[in-house]
């Protein structure tokens, strides 16, 4: 195969994978922090989407504004909307759930998915199509040889790495993150300490699923197409991705969402007449490595949950 493809691809696997651990990371910050399954988490990355596409739309429609200002209003947005949509889900429905089975937390959520997917839908005009998404970064492109890559996908994917990375720090080194891993550890001793629990819940639940409004603004700059269902199979993968790296960790889903994103770029590459089939080898990949390991790919960290 000519290098330059290659490298295309190996390109292509980095971007979807930054976009997977944004989202893997949400599940991991949820378990983390009340042993919770919250199936409605892909769905706040299409609300990040529309959200940022509306914002886009009503910025541009009130005032002429540059592109990369028209960009900053449509990501403050979907940051600020799918943060409070993942705060009042942890509000009104998960807290109030804390004692019921897990099965009545994992129903309700997935209804909670269903009742936005289903909003966005009936709310946005013709939403049950897909919508254009504005290209608002610089154009040209960085040649070398046959490899070939936008400018617009190269700041994607810094802005998504730096985004990780700021994450990690915020976990590791933030007040808020000590306290996020204390409330992990041990919720009733972090409360005799004087830790407000529900604070840092709901801050936890803001934090991942503005994670996942950005990981749905990265992917409509990425494609320059939304559609009101890309949630589903991207929350899946999100938490398969969570689930190999190991649950309640931080770096377990990083890693779980690369990797599920370089088993369906090595099918791509290795076998490119099944490239139709790459979910559904990576899902298989998936299935093979949770025989394997069962807790997860570094779940001999499971003390340092964050």
């Amino acid at each position: 195969m000519d290098l330059g493809i290659l490298a295309q691809q190996v390109f292509n696997g980095v971007m979807l994978g930054v976009i997977y651990a944004m989202i893997a990371v949400g599940f991991s910050l949820f378990f983390g922090v009340l042993d919770v399954i919250k199936f409605s988490h892909g769905d706040v990355v299409t609300v990040g989407a529309f959200s940022s596409l509306g914002a886009i739309g009503i910025a541009g429609g009130l005032v002429a504004l540059p592109p990369l200002v028209a960009l900053g209003a449509g990501i403050a947005a979907a940051v600020a909307i799918g943060g409070l949509v993942g705060s009042l889900i942890g509000r009104f429905l998960i807290l109030p759930l804390r004692q019921a089975p897990a099965v009545n937390v994992l129903l309700a959520t997935l209804m909670a998915g269903t009742v936005l997917r289903e909003a966005i839908r009936l709310g946005v005009p013709n939403g049950g199509n897909p919508k254009p998404f504005p290209a608002l970064l610089p154009a040209g492109s960085i040649r070398l040889g046959s490899f070939s890559v936008g400018f617009d996908s190269v700041i994607i994917l810094c802005a998504g790495l730096a985004l990780v990375f700021a994450t990690h720090l915020l976990i590791s080194r933030s007040r808020m993150g000590l306290a996020i891993r204390a409330v992990a550890q041990d919720g009733e001793v972090a409360r005799l300490a004087g830790v407000d629990f529900q604070r840092v819940v709901l801050g936890t639940f803001a934090l991942g699923s503005a994670l996942a409004a950005f990981a749905g603004c990265m992917l409509g700059l990425y494609y320059r197409e939304i559609n009101f269902n890309m949630g589903l199979l991207l929350g899946v993968i999100g938490f398969a991705s969570a689930v190999v790296g190991g649950l309640g960790s931080l770096l377990g889903p990083i890693i779980g969402g690369f990797l599920f994103a370089g088993v369906q770029t090595l099918v791509v590459v290795a076998l490119p007449f099944s490239s139709a089939y790459k979910d559904v080898i990576a899902f298989a990949a998936v299935i093979v490595l949770i025989g394997l390991f069962p807790t997860g790919l570094i779940a001999e960290r499971r003390s340092e949950r964050v």
